[in-house]
């Protein structure tokens, strides 16, 4: 098996299960249709039902909508109008369907059919409100108890006894049943990690609704301390703006904002040079924790200016191929540089401990290896490389491959040419903050261009297609995303090529492919290899119990989640019957 998926990659596979609520009208659209054909069946089963379907399911459903969110903010906590409206029409068909068998099937226990479903509404919205406002469940109980409550008062003159007294039992019922579960859900994250499960799904809708970063508390408590080279490529030209291309060995993750998930561009904007950060070997069990662990890098580049050496030759570039790997190697200075790709073959993370034996084994021709993930082809599933395998034996091989010629390259003067265009495209169309940048080095006419696009992955094909047209003005090419995950707020699946035109963005690619040659000049190179300390990662023990332990609430959740209905269920009948 060549690629495997991580527990991390399995977490975000689970964001299929996250979907936008639909704009309020359109909710309340529903619901007002909803009530007005329940009207209508009960006026023709029995007149006096008449106004049951707007007092008992518009009516409730409307202050639930107009109350709930008020009620939220008034405890600091966050909730739409749209999601409001969502929870309120999806209530209503709920109490509609369970509704709907006492007036076709069981007419004489109407009463009781309405009560059950004011009961079980009310555990719902008792749920849904712990999940996505405040974990407490005693602080939504008022919150979640509006829709029954006002479906109770509104029908108190048309339903007969017991349901004014049946009603009330009955919402005891199915709220503590629903507050068990919401329990038992929450237990398991609290006994292996001291977090409240619920609150982190609160924390992550806030993210969702206003951009929080509440969620990297959550990651630090999980988090493990970690040591990580850095290698970075410093270039100087006269009279112009000093260049630095850094390979960080931790991902730009998890998403959005959160952690390290904009880690290119914070990193670049750290610096007065001007930096390119490519991808390195590295997983989601790298993720940075917060975007405070990003000092920590600034701060090891930083520290081994004083150690440069600056050198003004640089070999040809040249390619090697291993099995699915093609890897582009050039002599700079003192740093070996190799990209690497498989591409048209989907190319996802590399594992540390792959790039990290790499860099050690060329420690024997150098101190400084610059390894790139160029991460530039994702298939139809996100999986990752890791040691031991047919591909990760390739890159190995590949990149030895590659020091082996350290010493028959010839060396010549280095010119290099940069240009930075920011893309006219938005995150949401997989391109993020930076844009592109492209550096060219020039080794007695023999041009290399490296392309660099601030997105994560890209679809299959496109790498191919911008490099054969690049290659018209270059000897060499290669192009490369930042990995960065400001595109992806959820899923992991927005690569560079699938919401825009390849057509377009390759006259962009171009642009600055002819800007960085018209920017050629001779430069100096120097090499840098630090080390990141004490650097708070995601790490793959914790990301893996994590994961076990949300795949096994979901496996549960259903089988429990409906024993306790049919229990809140028997007991409603049990009640009803002692109470008539």
């Amino acid at each position: 098996m060549e690629t495997v998926p991580t527990s991390a990659v399995r977490m975000e596979k689970m964001s299929k299960y996250i979907f936008t609520a639909p704009r309020w009208p359109a909710s309340l659209g529903i619901l007002i249709i909803l009530g007005l054909l329940l009207e209508i069946l009960s006026r023709r089963l029995d007149p006096a039902y008449e106004w049951f379907g707007i007092l008992g399911f518009i009516v409730p459903g409307l202050v639930a909508f107009l109350f709930t969110r008020p009620l939220i903010v008034l405890l600091k906590r966050q909730m739409t109008w749209n999601r409001a409206a969502l929870l309120a029409v999806s209530c209503t068909l709920f109490s509609f369907l369970i509704t709907l068998i006492g007036l076709i099937v069981l007419q004489d226990l109407l009463d009781l059919c309405y009560a059950i479903s004011l009961g079980f509404i009310f555990g719902l919205r008792l749920l849904v409100l712990v999940s996505i406002a405040d974990y407490r469940t005693s602080r939504m109980i008022i919150p979640a108890s509006i829709q029954s409550l006002a479906g109770w008062l509104c029908v108190l003159f048309i339903l007969p006894d017991p349901f004014p007294v049946l009603t009330p039992v009955l919402m005891l019922f199915f709220g503590t049943g629903f507050a068990i579960l919401i329990w038992l859900i929450d237990r398991p994250l609290y006994r292996a990690f001291h977090i409240r499960g619920l609150k982190f799904l609160n924390a992550f809708i806030a993210h969702l609704t206003d951009g929080d970063k509440g969620m990297e508390d959550f990651f630090r408590d999980i988090g493990q301390e970690a040591w990580i080279p850095q290698v970075s490529i410093f270039f100087q030209r006269e009279g112009k703006k000093d260049l630095i291309l850094t390979i960080p060995n931790v991902h730009p993750g998890p998403m959005g904002e959160i952690g390290g998930g904009n880690l290119p561009s914070i990193l670049r904007s750290r610096f007065d040079e001007e930096m390119m950060v490519a991808h390195g070997c590295a997983t989601h069990d790298y993720n940075l924790v917060s975007e405070g662990e990003i000092d920590k890098i600034v701060h090891a580049i930083n520290e081994t200016r004083t150690s440069l050496q600056w050198h003004s030759s640089a070999g040809r570039p040249g390619r090697i191929s291993v099995g699915t790997v093609s890897l582009l190697y050039q002599r700079i200075g003192d740093t070996l540089l190799m990209v690497s790709t498989r591409s048209p073959d989907k190319t996802e993370d590399i594992d540390f401990g792959i790039g990290h034996a790499i860099i050690c084994e060329g420690h024997r021709i150098t101190p400084h290896i610059g390894f790139i993930d160029a991460h530039n082809c994702l298939g139809d599933e996100i999986d990752v490389i890791l040691p031991g395998t047919r591909t990760a034996h390739e890159y190995f091989t590949a990149a030895s491959k590659a020091m082996n010629r350290w010493e028959k390259e010839p060396l010549f003067p280095l010119k290099i040419g940069y240009a930075h265009l920011p893309l006219p495209y938005t995150r949401e169309e997989g391109i993020g903050d930076i844009g592109l940048q492209v550096l060219v080095t020039d080794t007695q006419g023999v041009t290399a261009a490296y392309i660099l696009i601030d997105g994560n992955n890209m679809a299959q094909g496109v790498r191919e297609y911008i490099r054969d047209e690049v290659r018209a003005l270059v000897d060499e090419a290669e192009v490369m995303t930042t990995d960065t995950h400001v595109v992806n707020t959820i899923s992991g699946k927005n690569p560079v090529g699938l919401r825009i035109s390849p057509d377009d963005l390759v006259l962009h690619v171009l642009d600055g492919v002819e800007q960085a040659l018209k920017d050629r000049s001779e430069a100096k190179a120097a090499g840098s290899s630090a080390t990141c300390n004490g650097v708070i990662i995601f790490g793959s023990d914790s990301i893996a119990q994590l994961a076990s332990i949300v795949n096994t609430i979901l496996v549960y959740v259903v089988p429990i989640s409906a024993g306790m209905l049919l229990l809140a269920v028997v007991l409603s009948v049990i009640a009803y019957m002692v109470i008539t």
